[in-house]
C-alpha cells in the first residue's frame, strides 16, 4: 500500500508541515522510531521528537503544539490517536471467511445473525444468540443460552460458560474463561461444601479482556465488567464482582469476591483487591498495591496495604534509613550501658 503525505494527512485531520512539495511524499508504512525507515511514517510526543527528527522515517506526526520541524510531518491534536489510525490503515485484521464451518457444532435454537464466522471445532450450545458480524475463532465454547452481541472478536481457545452475555465490540483473547464457577464453599465439620454458582457474568459493550483471564460467574445476580473496561492478560475477577466503565486492570490483577470498583479506575500491574468493598470513581492503584478497605473517588494509592501514595512515599523513605537508625540506635544503647557502668562504681 501506498499513500502520499496529503492523504494521510486527511485521513488524521492534520496539517502538513513544511514545504508544498511535501503533500506529494509517498508512504508505504507505519512503525515506531526505532524502526522506522526511508518509507515509513512514526508519531514522536516530547521528549522524544528530536529522536524522530533523526530517524530515518519519511515523516513524523507530531503534536499541533510544535509549529517548526526539520523534516515532513503532520500537526494533529494527538499524535497517538492519529497512529492508531494509521496503523488501521497500514495493517488491516485478516480477512475472515463469513461462514459456519462444517467442523463447528452447534446446539438447538441457536441464532445467528449475519455476516458471522463461526470456525473449525467451535461448540455453540443450545439456545445461544450471536449478533451480526461476529467471529468466533476455532475452538471456542459457548455455553446454553449465553448471548454475544454484534462486532465482537473471539480469538481461539475461549470459554463462556452457560448464561452468560457478552455486549457489542468486545474482544476476548485466547485462552479467557468468562463465566467459570465461583470460589464459594461452606466448611462444615472439617469438610468444604461446594455453594452452587447460579449467576452469571455480563460483560458489557467496547469491553477487551486479555488472554488468559478469568471473570467468575455470580453465586447469584451477575459479576458485572461495564462499557468500555479494558482487563489485560491474567487478571482474575471474583463472583459478584462489579466494575464500572472505561477502567484498565493491567496483568495479574486480581480482584476478590463482591467487590465494587467505580469508573475510570486504574489497577497497575499485580494490584489486589480484598473482597466486599467499595472503590470510588477515578481512583489509580500503583503496581503490587492491595486495598483492603473503601477507598474514596479521585485517590491514588500505594502500598500493602493500599494507602495515599504520598504517605506511601513518606514510608518507603523512612524504611531506606531503618539501617542507619538502628546503627545510631545501638550506639547510644551502648553509650547508656557505659553510663550506667560509671554510676554503679
Amino acid at each position: 500500500m501506498k499513500k502520499t503525505l496529503k492523504e494521510l494527512a486527511a485521513l488524521v485531520e492534520g496539517v502538513i508541515l513544511g514545504e508544498t512539495d511535501f503533500e506529494n511524499i509517498e508512504i508505504t508504512g507505519v512503525t515506531g522510531i526505532e524502526d522506522a525507515g526511508p518509507g515509513n511514517i512514526t508519531f514522536a510526543v516530547p521528549p522524544h521528537l528530536d529522536k524522530a527528527a533523526r530517524s530515518p522515517a519519511a515523516a513524523v506526526v507530531v503534536p499541533d503544539t510544535v509549529y517548526q520541524y526539520p523534516k515532513p510531518a503532520i500537526r494533529v491534536a494527538n499524535p497517538r490517536v492519529a497512529f492508531v489510525t494509521l496503523l488501521n490503515l497500514f495493517t488491516p485484521q485478516p480477512d475472515v471467511k463469513r461462514e459456519i464451518h462444517p467442523s463447528a457444532i452447534l446446539g438447538t435454537g441457536v441464532s445467528i445473525g449475519g455476516n458471522v464466522a463461526v470456525m473449525a471445532y467451535a461448540v455453540i450450545e443450545d439456545g445461544v444468540t450471536i449478533g451480526n458480524n461476529t467471529v468466533i475463532y476455532p475452538h471456542t465454547y459457548i455455553g446454553h443460552n449465553s448471548r454475544i452481541g454484534g462486532d465482537t472478536l473471539i480469538y481461539p481457545g475461549v470459554t463462556i460458560r452457560e448464561n452468560c452475555q457478552v455486549g457489542n465490540r468486545v474482544i476476548i483473547h485466547s485462552g479467557a474463561a468468562i463465566g467459570s464457577d465461583g470460589f464459594g464453599f461452606v466448611t462444615f465439620n472439617g469438610q468444604h461444601i461446594k455453594v452452587p454458582q447460579v449467576g452469571n457474568v455480563i460483560i458489557e459493550d467496547e469491553v477487551e479482556i486479555g488472554a488468559n483471564a478469568t471473570i467468575d460467574r455470580a453465586t447469584t445476580s451477575s459479576t458485572i465488567v461495564r462499557q468500555g473496561t479494558k482487563i489485560d492478560n491474567l487478571v482474575h475477577l471474583a463472583h459478584n464482582v462489579e466494575i464500572g466503565e472505561n477502567c484498565f486492570l493491567v496483568a495479574q490483577t486480581g480482584i476478590a469476591g463482591s467487590a465494587k470498583v467505580g469508573s475510570n479506575v486504574t489497577f497497575a500491574g499485580q494490584t489486589g483487591s480484598a473482597g466486599h468493598l467499595t472503590i470510588g470513581d477515578n481512583c489509580v492503584f500503583a503496581a503490587r498495591s492491595a486495598p483492603i478497605s473503601d477507598v474514596p473517588a479521585n485517590s491514588f494509592y500505594a502500598g500493602f496495604p493500599a494507602r495515599p501514595h504520598g504517605e506511601w512515599l513518606r514510608a518507603e523513605g523512612a524504611i531506606g534509613k531503618l539501617p542507619e537508625l538502628i546503627k545510631k540506635i545501638r550506639n547510644l544503647e551502648q553509650r547508656l550501658a557505659k553510663l550506667e557502668n560509671k554510676e554503679e562504681k
